[in-house]
């Protein structure tokens, strides 16, 4: 890879708040100047902008602006945090001395000579968000609302929305790294609400994407949006719930990739596993699936919800393999999960805003096509379900206990899709689940939708997909 010269959209950018080397210098001095062994300054600047219609009436159209600057010093695995709203030299360097005052040693480090560090080009846009003004926003939810409506009778209630942000990153660090970076986020929803007889039933579908205005000037993709928010709430109509048991289940192309996040993805982040805390803590270089199984958090796919040209603490993100051909081979690194496994970071030192401290997180967690054709997983179910779309899940790191519900699928019966099903809960565990794949598709597909991942009460963007998989056996819920 050949990284590009820093995107013009962000270089300088927190110069109009004041935030200039001499500055810079005089902050990390104070946050390194009661022995901290290395520190970081991350800047936030975020633009909010969201317009809401519901009953062919805006009911909500809002901007919010966030700026900020958040200071980490370290000790080792010792750290002290603190974060201004306030950009003022005095403010910052408050913060910084508070970070100070949590993670003391012995004095000696000082911050070298500032040098920006040339950085990948993920998410190039066209038409930034802030040239973007209510008047092109509502005719395009308005828009949406009027072909959901149009595409089926029993549709009886439709709610879109469009938010998109713009944020723009500054992290600086005492070894001389300087990374700014300019972060567009959009995510469209449609919400359908259909009813037939004395059935009501609601769904929904949306995009996002790193991406400006002229994401939404693709008419096929947003045909499909509105097409599967109706085609996903008419399905509810007629579905029914499956017999619960233990049973096959084989997960649809993409949005089932929420398995991945939730029952393998979190404990390989690498804190949970520096800790002790994980289940795969002592499994690395072990086999934990079978040989066509390769799993990867990747944080380079152009345009996705979960790249990244620099995470949050000023490193590069990769494409990382986690798992393969079934062999654990790595964890998600920050900073100091990468020290004390004495191997480099991966990029996954990710946080909320300036608010939080980084933590090893996901980005695009997603398994490798395997060999499997996936029409031939259906035919060689004999019973079980289809799982297609989902809604939420959670994880028990230690235990490796999972649980993620579907919104949508259908039974498998002789190796045919039948009847439609909705509203279960699956049940199962990572590390089992995971050994018990046993079919895996040609078809990886990462899933559109705009997905947030939350961990110790932060909440960041995230992308997940994966092939046609079958699990010969987890916990259904149902009748």
């Amino acid at each position: 890879m050949h990284p590009t010269e820093l995107d013009p959209a962000a270089s300088g950018h927190f110069e109009q708040f004041g935030i200039v080397p001499e500055v810079l210098d005089q902050v990390m001095r104070a946050a390194l100047s009661l022995g901290a062994t290395d520190c970081d300054l991350f800047f936030e600047h975020k633009v909010s902008t969201a317009v809401a219609l519901s009953d062919s009436k805006v009911n909500r159209a809002s901007t919010d602006v966030d700026l900020g600057l958040g200071v980490r010093a370290r000790v080792g695995d010792q750290i002290g945090y603190a974060y201004t709203e306030d950009l003022s030299l005095p403010a910052m360097l408050r913060a910084a001395r508070t970070a100070a005052a949590i993670a003391r040693s012995t004095p000696g480090l000082a911050p070298v000579a500032l040098s920006p560090i040339h950085l990948p080009s993920r998410y190039e846009i066209e038409t930034s968000w802030s040239d973007v003004g209510m008047d092109k926003r509502v005719p395009l939810v308005r828009a949406w609302e009027e072909r959901a409506f149009s595409l089926d009778s029993r549709i009886e209630k439709v709610q879109t929305s469009l938010a998109d942000a713009e944020k723009w990153i500054l992290v600086v660090r005492p070894d001389g790294r300087m990374a700014e970076d300019y972060q567009p986020m959009t995510r469209a929803h449609v919400v359908c609400t259909a009813i037939d007889g004395d059935v009501r039933e609601s769904n929904s579908y949306n995009l996002a994407s790193r991406a400006g205005l002229e994401f939404y000037s693709d008419a096929e993709r947003i045909e499909r949006m509105v097409q599967k928010a109706v085609e996903r709430t008419v399905f509810l109509l007629d579905a029914g719930k499956p017999v619960a048991g233990d049973m096959p289940v084989v997960l649809a192309a993409g949005a089932s990739g929420i398995l991945l996040h939730e029952a393998i993805g979190h404990g390989l982040e690498a804190d949970f596993n520096r800790k002790g805390v994980s289940i795969y803590a002592a499994r690395m270089g072990k086999k934990v699936a079978p040989d066509f199984v390769t799993v990867v958090d990747d944080g380079t796919i152009p345009g996705a919800r979960g790249a990244l040209n620099v995470d949050d603490e000023g490193n590069v993100p990769e494409r990382t393999v986690l798992i393969e051909n079934g062999v654990l081979r790595s964890y998600m690194h920050d900073e100091i999960s990468a020290a004390h496994y004495k191997v480099a970071p991966t990029g996954s030192g990710r946080r909320e805003s300036f608010r939080h401290h980084p933590l090893p997180r996901m980005r695009a967690t997603y398994m490798d096509p395997g060999p499997h054709d996936p029409a031939e997983i259906i035919a060689n179910t004999k019973r079980g379900i289809f799982a297609t779309s989902f809604s939420n899940g959670a994880v028990q790191i230690g235990a490796g206990d999972f649980t993620f519900y579907m919104k949508t699928g259908f039974l498998i019966e002789d190796g045919k899709l039948t009847r439609p099903i909705k509203d279960v809960n699956i049940i199962g565990n990572g590390p089992a689940a995971l050994e018990q794949v046993d079919m895996v598709g040609t078809d990886l597909m990462i899933d559109e939708g705009g997905w947030t991942c939350g961990k110790d009460g932060q909440g960041v963007p995230v992308s997940q997909g994966q092939p046609t998989v079958r699990v010969k056996s987890l916990t259904v819920g149902g009748e």
